[in-house]
C-alpha cells in the first residue's frame, strides 16, 4: 500500500511505520532534556523549591496527558498535527493554528539557539579570550555562536525524521552524564536541606499561578507537535505512553536541575537573579568548564530538531507549493533571524517570559478545540478522504469553521481578562481556565448546530 497524499498532507499507513517504543520515548525525553527546560526550571525558582517542584509535577501530568491524546490522533490517522486541525477549524481555517505553530516553534528554536550561542561565547572566552556575552565586546562571541548553531541545525534536519532519532540517541547519553556531573558539583557546595529551606526575596517572588502559566505554556508547545512524530509509531503504546512518560521524565529531570542549580547559585553567591537561570551562566558559576558547554550545545540541537521539523510541518499545511524539506530549511533560516531579537532588549528573561505568555494565550485554546473536536464532538470519527476536499464535510463556510474561530477568540480574550483577577491569576493561572472555556463553547455550539462531522 502506497502513502496516500492529500495535497501536501501524507497519511502514513501502519505497515510503513518503524518507530519503536524506545525510539519514541527517546524522542520525547530529548525534546525536554534541553536548555529551554533547564531555563524554565531556573525561572520558577522564584517560587521557592516546594511550590516550584509541586507545580512542575502537577502541570506536567495534566499537559502531557493532552500530549498523549494528541499523539493517539496521529497514530489513528497517520496525519501530521496541523493537517488534523482541518477537521475542527476547516481547511482554510486551519491556517490559524498553523500560523501559531510556525511562530511558536520558530520561537522555541530561537530560544534554544540563543542559550546555546551563549555557551559558545563562554567556550570562545576560555579558548580565545573573547569577552563572554553580557560583557563589553561580548556580542562577537554570541553572534559567532548563533552562526555555528544555525549550521548545526541545518545539518541535523537534513536527513528529516531519521536524523531526529540519531541525534536523540546520542544526545540523551551525553545529557545523562552532564546531569549526574552537575548534581555532584551542586551538592558538594550546597546541601539539599538548604535548597528546600531557601526563599526568594519578596520583591522577586513568583506566585503559584504565575508558575502554572509558565509551565503550561512551555509544556503545551509540544502537544501540537505530537502527531508529527507518533504517526510513525508501530504500536499504540508508542504513541501514547511513550510521549507521556518521556516528556515528563525530560521535563522533571531537566527543569529540576535548573531549579536546584539556580537556587544553589543564589545561596552560594548570596544573591538571587532570575536572569542567571540560563545553563551557560550556571555552569560557569559552578565551574563546570568547556565540556558542560559542549553538552549544552548538543542538547540544543536535539531539541531544535523537533522544533524545526514541527514548524516546517505546520508551514506545509498552509501551502501546496513547498515540500516538507524546503519548509524546514525556510523556518530554520527565519529562526536564525529571530534569535537576534533578545539582543535589542534589556534582558533575555524579559523576552522569554513575554514569549511564554503569548504561547499560553493563543496556543491553549487552540489545543482545547483541537482535542474536543476529535474526542467529544466527533467521537474519534474522522473521514481522511475529506481532508483536502473542497466542498467536503470539513469545508464548512468558505473553508472556515467559524464556531472554532469564535470559540478560540473568546477564550483568548478570557485569558487576558483572567490575568487581571488576582485571586485566579495568582492561584491557578489563566491557561487552563481559558482552555476549559474554549472546549466548552466549541462543544456546545457544535452540538447545537449539529456540526458533528458525521454528516457529509
Amino acid at each position: 500500500m502506497e502513502n496516500k497524499t492529500f495535497g501536501r498532507v501524507v497519511a502514513i499507513p501502519k505497515e510503513h511505520r518503524h518507530q519503536s517504543y524506545w525510539d519514541m520515548f527517546a524522542t520525547w525525553v530529548g525534546a525536554n532534556a534541553n536548555n529551554g527546560t533547564w531555563y524554565v526550571g531556573g525561572v520558577i525558582a522564584a517560587c521557592g523549591f516546594a511550590t516550584a517542584s509541586t507545580s512542575l509535577i502537577i502541570v506536567g501530568v495534566i499537559t502531557y496527558l493532552l500530549l498523549a491524546l494528541s499523539g493517539y490522533m496521529g497514530y489513528q490517522t497517520g496525519l501530521p498535527a496541523m493537517a488534523l486541525t482541518r477537521a475542527s477549524f476547516g481547511l482554510k481555517g486551519s491556517f490559524l493554528p498553523s500560523v501559531i505553530n510556525v511562530v511558536q516553534f520558530i520561537g522555541w528554536a530561537a530560544v534554544n539557539t540563543f542559550i546555546a550561542a551563549t555557551s559558545i561565547s563562554y567556550i570562545l572566552h576560555d579558548i580565545l579570550g573573547w569577552p563572554v556575552y553580557g560583557k563589553p565586546g561580548g556580542l562577537k562571541g554570541l553572534i559567532t555562536g548563533i552562526v555555528v548553531m544555525s549550521i548545526l541545525h541545518l545539518l541535523s534536519i537534513s536527513m528529516g525524521e531519521r536524523s531526529v532519532r540519531i541525534i536523540e540517541r546520542v544526545g540523551i547519553i551525553l545529557v545523562f552524564i552532564l546531569v549526574i556531573w552537575e548534581c555532584i558539583v551542586v551538592f558538594q557546595h550546597v546541601s539539599f536541606s538548604e535548597i528546600i529551606s531557601w526563599r526568594p526575596p519578596h520583591d522577586l517572588q513568583m506566585t503559584s499561578g504565575q508558575a502554572v502559566d509558565v509551565l503550561a505554556a512551555f509544556n503545551l508547545a509540544w502537544v501540537t507537535a505530537a502527531s508529527d512524530f507518533t504517526r510513525f509509531a508501530k504500536k499504540k503504546r508508542s504513541s501514547t505512553h511513550a510521549p507521556f512518560w518521556g516528556a515528563n521524565l525530560g521535563l522533571i529531570w531537566f527543569a529540576m536541575i535548573g531549579l536546584i542549580s539556580t537556587i544553589a547559585t543564589a545561596i552560594t553567591l548570596n544573591h538571587f537573579d532570575a536572569n542567571n537561570s540560563d545553563p551557560s551562566t550556571i555552569a560557569s558559576k559552578l565551574g563546570l568548564g568547556v565540556l558542560a558547554m559542549l553538552v549544552i550545545i548538543i542538547t540544543s540541537t536535539t531539541a531544535n530538531a523537533v522544533n524545526l521539523m514541527s514548524a516546517g510541518s505546520a508551514l506545509t499545511n498552509m501551502t501546496k507549493r513547498l515540500s516538507l524539506t524546503i519548509s524546514i530549511v525556510l523556518v530554520t533560516l527565519v529562526a536564525v533571524v529571530v534569535t537576534f531579537i533578545p539582543i535589542f532588549y534589556s534582558t533575555f528573561l524579559d523576552v522569554f517570559t513575554a514569549f511564554l505568555d503569548g504561547i499560553g494565550m493563543f496556543l491553549g485554546p487552540e489545543i482545547a478545540i483541537f482535542l474536543a473536536d476529535y474526542y467529544i464532538v466527533t467521537k474519534q470519527d474522522y473521514d481522511i478522504e475529506h481532508f483536502a476536499a473542497r466542498n467536503g464535510k470539513y469545508w464548512y463556510t468558505g473553508g472556515i469553521n467559524w464556531i472554532a474561530i469564535g470559540s478560540w477568540a473568546v477564550a483568548v480574550a478570557a485569558y487576558a481578562y483572567i490575568k487581571t483577577i488576582p485571586v485566579l491569576a495568582d492561584s491557578v493561572g489563566s491557561t487552563f481556565i481559558s482552555m476549559i472555556i474554549a472546549a466548552a463553547i466549541y462543544t456546545v455550539l457544535s452540538k447545537m448546530t449539529h456540526r458533528n462531522h458525521s454528516e457529509a
